[in-house]
């Protein structure tokens, strides 16, 4: 039974390698799985470079959009590995974060025979006896999961989240071919070498099977709670724990108008511009003061209560910054809107994890976007043409910043974009000046001179800090001997190539010395068989030392070296 279990998940893992590959032919990539020698593993019934389906037919799109739309073609896995990859800037150029994050998180609803039936093998029991009124049609269908409306015994009316059937098998095949095309991908092609692919797709497997426990996001949710208990502001909905498993998340239902919906809160007679403000800093507050944020603020994850409370839903995705990564972003950002661009590039050399080549090349590039934004005031500026730049300038200079910091950009952006439709005349820029002002430690009267000798005085402290730390260590490498001692030379090999050349003609001279030497005694001793009485041996001696003698003389003599 064990062994016929197997041999059917293998036979469904080839058959959905087969269709990943026949969508990735059919919008024009079969060039590029031919050069990973896929064909080899006959998981394809016809030659990769042929596209059966009419290459033709997306002749018009940008590889870019054809990417986009096998991705959507693809199925959960795929949109989600889209919209991964969309947070990261750094390893993929402009115009493919624009078409990722184009990218649909929509799917057609599963029946609510499957919904219930899922319930109750998660709850263990039946589920009217838990629920009422359970939805027949979902509120939210998404490609992880559909959300249904219900009432609890006690009378509240929940929302109850169901992840879809047999999604996590569905993403465990997926990620595990992923896998395979990205190890085949950096042994065959240069560019996916270059972008680590392997990496990114082990930190997106650990991504999307968080995503998939719903105990994770219960546990987000209070954690947002905790954070905002005293902000009257802002409403997280509370979680029946006692209900939420790692596939069915039971929350409080919230109702509100969809914050995209501008003309409704304004009949409601909600203060838009109000709105934008408080969402701002309820945001800013998540980055700069708890270190633990939404990652996905987008219109339809915001809803708006009549009272004018902001609720958020869908805490699957968060991002988390630790106080010195926070601190180096606030930095940062200060730096922007000082026009520091020795403080922005001295930041980014810290928060890289590679060393950067041409400090004084970035410096420039820093100074030149400065330059082109001085004469903007702080309400002209906006965040997103701030964060695009800075993306191209890290990407131009090479440089290798943790995700976290490009999730953390990502959001600020997205949440930038639904404050500006609400209100117009928003400025992103003119709400973080405060709070990176706070996180440093700096009032508004001081400007450049202090600024300097303060973080140059928190750099020294964090200095004098660690370094007892950093000296134990040094001790232990030395007493345990595994210090090591490594020197790098340079200009060296013409010199040792030469040094090896005279070695060896030494050696062949010494050689042809002996050998003449040798065959001297050789016919002194009168050593039979002789020819004209002298010694055959002794003269075969003679003749192979000339012989020798004469070709390394013709090879001095052909370097011009004597």
């Amino acid at each position: 039974m064990h062994s016929g279990m197997r041999r059917r998940r293998v036979s469904l893992h080839l058959k959905r390698y087969g269709e990943i590959l026949a969508v990735l032919v059919k919008y024009g990539f079969g060039d590029i799985l031919s050069r990973l020698n896929i064909e080899k593993f006959g998981l394809f019934p016809f030659p990769l470079k042929k596209e059966p389906h009419g290459g033709a037919l997306h002749a018009k799109l940008s590889g870019w959009e054809r990417l986009r739309l096998a991705l959507e073609d693809l199925g959960p896995t795929f949109v989600k590995l889209g919209q991964f990859l969309g947070n990261r800037p750094d390893v993929f150029p402009p115009a493919f974060i624009v078409e990722m994050a184009k990218l649909q998180d929509a799917a057609r609803p599963f029946s609510p025979s499957e919904a219930r039936a899922i319930v109750e093998e998660e709850w263990k029991r039946p589920l009217g006896e838990v629920l009422n009124d359970f939805s027949q049609q979902p509120i939210a269908s998404a490609s992880i999961a559909q959300v249904h409306t219900a009432r609890l015994q006690s009378g509240d009316e929940v929302a109850v989240k169901i992840q879809r059937p047999r999604i996590a098998e569905t993403i465990a095949t997926d990620t595990a071919i992923l896998r395979h095309l990205a190890a085949l991908a950096e042994r065959y092609l240069e560019q996916a070498r270059a972008f680590r692919v392997t990496r990114l797709a082990e930190e997106f497997e650990r991504v999307i099977q968080k995503e998939i426990d719903f105990t994770i996001e219960a546990s987000h949710i209070g954690t947002f709670r905790r954070n905002f208990r005293t902000d009257r502001r802002v409403h997280f909905p509370r979680v029946h724990s006692n209900l939420t498993t790692r596939r069915v998340l039971v929350i409080e239902l919230v109702c509100g108008t969809k914050v995209s919906d501008i003309e409704t809160l304004r009949a409601k007679n909600i203060d838009v511009g109000q709105i934008a403000r408080h969402g701002t800093h309820i945001v800013l507050k998540q980055f700069f003061e708890h270190g633990f944020f939404h990652a996905d603020p987008h219109p339809g994850n915001i809803l708006i209560r009549d009272d004018g409370v902001i609720c958020f839903l869908d805490c699957g995705a968060v991002g988390i910054i630790p106080p010195s990564l926070r601190y180096h972003i606030g930095v940062l950002l200060y730096g922007v809107v000082s026009r520091d661009s020795e403080r922005i590039v001295h930041t980014l050399m810290r928060l890289s994890h590679r060393p950067i080549r041409d400090a004084d090349s970035l410096e420039y590039d820093i100074a030149e976007f400065i330059e082109e934004h001085i004469a903007l005031s702080l309400k002209e500026i906006r965040m997103e043409e701030v964060l695009r730049r800075f993306g191209d300038i890290i990407i131009r200079h090479n440089l290798d910043i943790i995700p976290g910091f490009y999730l953390l950009m990502k959001a600020l952006v997205t949440f930038e974009g639904v404050a500006y439709r609400l209100d117009p005349s928003f400025s992103l820029v003119e709400h973080i000046e405060p709070y990176v002002r706070r996180l440093v430690r700096e009032t508004p009267r001081l400007k450049f001179l202090p600024y300097d000798i303060y973080f140059t005085a928190l750099d020294t402290a964090s200095l004098i800090k660690h370094l007892p730390f950093e000296l134990r260590d040094i001790v232990r490498i030395i007493k345990s001997g595994e210090m090591r001692i490594q020197f790098e030379h340079q200009g060296l090999d013409p010199i040792m190539g030469k040094a090896d050349q005279l070695v060896n003609r030494l050696v062949f001279a010494i050689v042809v010395a002996s050998l003449i030497i040798g065959s001297s005694i050789v016919v002194h001793a009168d050593i039979p068989p002789k020819l004209y009485g002298i010694s055959i041996i002794g003269l075969s001696g003679f003749v192979i030392a000339g012989i020798l003698g004469f070709g390394l003389l013709f090879s001095i003599l052909r370097n011009r070296r004597m």
